[in-house]
């Protein structure tokens, strides 16, 4: 995959940089968040070449990739200024509970990846102990058990942070008060005996390591005193009036209401949850394994993440994400294999085979959107897998010992205990899934696409080719270095409308504008943001540096020539501040038009890339 060209085509189709207010990703998914979610073409993203799908959900934009998408994400960020956090106004509206789980998922999302990573040292761990390679008593063990262990013993000051971020309120502020939960002054007062503040206040004594609920409390209890705080701080005082208001008010609430509230809504959640295993264990695994692929394109799978953090701090192991998952993921994997197998088309056995692995290994979203889900077919034999496998996982009660990605290398998460009884019907649960999904697939069979190119770039290339061929075209280099945009995308609509000429736009990255072919200057304004010039074809060029530049009154340009002047292709014209413009409030956008059009059959520019030789076309 070429990442940049990926990236250049995404961010053109979301609706160009000033309408992404943020951008970040996941473990497969571009992240956006967008200033106007209409202004996105979903049905062309949906063709770019490495991309698996598009999601909208909670007012987020998610562009599926698969297992490249940090790369794709760090090109796209260099493309723009962009926040990884901030939200944005969709003109969306969205419901309470959408909300809620939007919530859930943007705090819970950022922190998976330590879980996972933190499960598997425990998991391992575990391993070394049961094949009696470490002693449990050992030195080795106790640091080793530290480094997995860390993330659970102080979960909320991880929550805290991420909290702080979707609250938008000061995450180290945040951290402090996770911290009062944790400390051993506080800890210490629990002795037993009833517990005051000022001597009246009532405060209940709670074990917060390892809590979830009391936290988020917490942080958003937070989110509205800061703001509180900030406003009636005097500006000479408020960085540190305002903090230390913040902490002592939200200190309070927290350690007297909101925490212990937290802590009575963990609890009513584990014993419903308790209750569920006891008397109907198999229904979480046989619904997880059947409809996690709708819970993954949703993004309901990371709201569960609470849920299984709250069973291991209570009861020491997890039920709710690992076996209907385990189900799941394998089944995903299963059914992308067999379609690589047996699809005659050659991208889609590709992506079949690699979407296929990287789903067993736990991440299905390649799988999902690649080949199941636009498959149709596969997607049920995937769900006929899962929920077999899933019923298997409920009826021997498997059970997870620590977080990770629900896959065939999260085995030895489920190594606890006196027997290996638990990961061994884990591992059949697996054998299962990947049998029954096999045998499904193949029965109810897909729909093989026949091979078809994939957009527009491969009939462009050989229009190209033609062009080149007959010998009828006219070349114009980009006389500015940047990034090349879509006329329609420039905001103004005499230039986006064509009305007074066809070509392409360039967003600069260097302050100059060289002549981009031998020619005579026709025209150069005395304010030094607009030229016209003739080339030596005849071809009449328009190069307006910026939109509404004109009030600049000549602020910011230089000009290196004058009407009459004979140039060369790289003689400097015009020189100007990028950063000035851009501070004064003005779109350096630079429209690079052809004025003559009726003189020719056609004009072609690019749309996108870096610009450079080749920017216009003139046909003739």
């Amino acid at each position: 995959m070429d990442y940049k060209k990926t990236a250049q085509e995404i961010l053109k189709l979301v609706g160009g940089e000033n309408n992404v207010a943020s951008v970040t990703n996941c473990m497969t998914r571009l992240r956006f968040n967008l200033n106007d979610a209409k202004k996105a073409d979903v049905d062309a993203i949906k063709k770019i070449k490495g991309v698996q799908g598009v999601v909208t959900k909670n007012g987020q934009f998610q562009v599926v990739i698969g297992t490249d998408v940090g790369n794709v994400c760090e090109e796209i960020k260099k493309l723009g200024k962009f926040e990884e956090n901030a939200a944005a106004d969709s003109g969306e509206k969205t419901g309470i509970v959408a909300a809620f789980f939007g919530t859930l998922t943007a705090i819970f999302q950022p922190v998976i990846p330590a879980l996972a990573g933190s499960g598997m040292i425990k998991a391992l761990l575990a391993l070394l102990v049961a094949f009696k390679l470490v002693d449990s008593g050992s030195q080795t063990y106790q640091i080793f058990n530290a480094f997995g262990d860390a993330l659970f013993s102080f979960m909320p000051f991880i929550l805290a942070f991420s909290a702080a971020k979707r609250f938008k309120c000061n995450p180290y502020v945040s951290a402090v008060l996770a911290g009062v939960l944790l400390h051993s002054s506080f800890t210490g007062l629990n002795t037993g005996d009833p517990v005051h503040l000022f001597g009246f206040i009532p405060v209940t004594m709670i074990s917060y390591g390892g809590s979830v609920v009391p936290i988020l409390l917490i942080v958003w209890v937070q989110s509205y005193i800061e703001k509180f705080a900030n406003k009636i701080s005097p500006k000479p005082v408020k960085i540190f009036l305002a903090p230390m208001i913040t902490i002592i008010i939200t200190g309070i609430i927290g350690i007297t209401i909101a925490g212990p509230l937290g802590n009575l809504v963990g609890q009513v959640i584990a014993i419903g949850f308790n209750w569920l295993n006891d008397y109907a264990g198999w229904v979480i695994p046989v619904l997880m394994g059947t409809f996690c692929p709708f819970f993954v394109m949703t993004g309901m799978h990371y709201c569960f993440a609470p849920i299984q953090t709250i069973q291991y701090a209570t009861l020491g192991y997890g039920t709710i994400l690992g076996p209907g998952m385990l189900a799941s993921n394998i089944a995903q994997g299963t059914a992308a294999l067999v379609v690589g197998v047996k699809s005659k088309n050659k991208d889609l056995k590709q992506l079949g085979f690699s979407s296929g692995v990287t789903g067993l290994m736990g991440i299905t979203e390649p799988a999902l959107y690649g080949v199941n889900l636009r498959l149709k077919k596969p997607l049920y034999a995937s769900m006929i897998g899962g929920c077999a496998a899933g019923l298997y996982a409920g009826i021997t009660g498997i059970h997870t010992f620590s977080s990770t990605t629900a896959g065939i290398f999260a085995l030895p998460v489920y190594i606890g205990g006196e027997s290996f009884s638990n990961v061994i019907n884990a591992a059949v649960t697996i054998v299962i899934s990947m049998v029954v999904t096999a045998i499904a697939t193949l029965v109810i069979g897909f729909d093989d696409p026949a091979e078809e190119e994939k957009g527009d770039s491969a009939v462009e290339e050989r229009k190209e080719a033609a062009i080149k061929a007959q010998g009828i075209k006219i070349s114009i280099d980009s006389p500015v270095e940047g990034r090349i945009i879509p006329l329609s995308e420039v905001k103004d609509e005499v230039f986006s409308n064509e009305i007074v000429g066809k070509g392409a736009a360039v967003v600069p990255e260097k302050g100059e504008i060289r002549a981009p072919e031998d020619g005579e200057i026709a025209s150069i304004f005395d304010t030094g943001h607009a030229l016209g010039m003739v080339t030596k074809d005849g071809v009449e060029l328009l190069i307006h540096i910026g939109i509404n530049t004109v009030e600049l009154k000549g602020k910011y340009f230089q000009i290196h020539a004058k009407q009459g002047d004979h140039v060369k292709k790289g003689d400097l014209l015009i020189s100007f501040d990028i950063d000035g413009i851009k501070n004064a409030g003005y779109d350096v956008a630079t429209p690079v038009l052809v004025s003559n059009t009726g003189d020719y059959l056609d004009i072609l520019a690019k749309k996108e890339g870096a610009a450079g030789s080749g920017l216009i076309s003139v046909l003739r």
